[in-house]
């Protein structure tokens, strides 16, 4: 998360939480496993507080929409962006923070405050916009209360994730803890660490370890699998080709973290193929969505190696030839109306307050 407080506009504090790609591993999060992801500075959400008389929301001019020209106007607005809007995160961050605090016994001021918003993520991309909202508004939050200091970064992620679920948004900690993080974070979530410590062991790594990567998306994601999972159902229910095929997805994790570590890229390559294979095996292709396979297939085309970002909408890209081959790709997205760009990956912004908080 960029931060800026400017105390010179009456303490105004401005917080950016980045769009977060899932490298390696998912969705094995939310199934006792490990994943790498990180931050790029391509696509943001920030929050602005702002001291004021009164505790006020404001509603963003375009994502939280209110004025329509007519019913059909409105409807077709709800059947392309659905119900979806900054305004319920930023309320649902606010109730989660103050019961945390109470529950803690953290004393906060009764001071009031204005909450605005901006964001530029695309919508339906598994870029993880809304936690993005929820993460800068914590930021400003902890900031504004002076609490930076009393809730630890580790527990920080269960706060976005809590607030996501107040409103019925199904979601694992893997995003959250990018975002709270930033930049490139191995994260495990082995049931013993999760049990013991009500969150997983997260573990920083350098950006530079990277190669360059790139994203890939549709402009019109209508087709992004509609069709309901049964894999969550199947692994609670003990299903041997799920569990095995996740302790795999997260293997494949690991196994990239030293790929990484040694910068091995041929062998991370191998091992992002790997987990799209793997995770196109559990779910099936209606549940992907024919217009997400078909960016990872344009991808494989050209010999890259290629994996969805979250859960469909985008694709991680990585084109071990280089520069010919990126030329080959953009070619090919461009022909199939694909949108092509290179990640800049953010470095970890946690400040020092936020690395005292840290467990050793």
């Amino acid at each position: 998360m960029d931060s800026k407080t400017s105390s010179s506009s009456s303490s105004v504090i401005e917080h950016k939480a980045y769009a977060r790609v899932g490298l390696l591993g998912n969705p094995s999060d939310v199934y006792h496993g490990r994943t790498i992801s990180f931050t790029f500075s391509n696509f943001w959400a920030s929050v602005q507080l702002r001291p004021s008389d009164e505790l006020v929301i404001t509603p963003h001019p375009t994502h939280d929409f209110v004025h329509f020209r007519s019913l059909d106007h409105l409807i077709n607005r709800l059947s392309n962006e659905g119900y979806y809007g900054g305004v319920r995160l930023l309320m649902a961050i606010c109730k989660v923070f103050y019961s945390y605090c109470r529950e803690k016994e953290i004393n906060l001021h009764t001071k009031n405050f204005t909450l605005s918003y901006d964001t530029n993520i695309p919508r339906q991309t598994g870029l993880s916009g809304s936690s993005a909202i929820v993460c800068a508004a914590l930021s400003c939050l902890l900031d504004f209360f002076d609490v930076r200091h009393l809730i630890k970064v580790e527990v920080r992620p269960n706060l976005v994730l809590a607030a996501e679920k107040e409103l019925g948004i199904v979601a694992g900690l893997q995003d959250r803890v990018a975002q709270v993080y930033g930049g490139l974070v191995h994260m495990d979530f082995s049931q013993e660490h999760m049990e013991k410590l009500g969150h997983g062991i997260y573990t920083p790594m350098d950006i530079n370890l990277l190669p360059p990567l790139y994203l890939i998306y549709a402009d019109n994601p209508s087709d992004s699998g509609k069709v309901h999972s049964t894999v969550r159902k199947r692994w609670l229910d003990g299903d041997k080709f799920i569990i095995s095929s996740m302790q795999e997805v997260a293997k494949v994790a690991e196994e990239g973290r030293t790929a990484l570590l040694e910068k091995d890229y041929s062998k991370l390559a191998m091992l992002m193929n790997r987990n799209f294979d793997l995770r196109r095996s559990m779910f099936g292709d209606d549940v992907l969505g024919a217009l997400n396979i078909e960016m990872v297939e344009v991808a494989r085309r050209v010999g890259a190696a290629s994996k969805f970002t979250g859960s469909g909408g985008a694709i991680v890209v990585f084109c071990p030839d280089g520069p010919s081959q990126v030329k080959l790709l953009k070619e090919n997205c461009q022909k199939a109306g694909f949108v092509l760009q290179p990640i800049q990956v953010v470095p970890s912004c946690l400040s020092e307050v936020d690395l005292k908080t840290l467990s050793s």
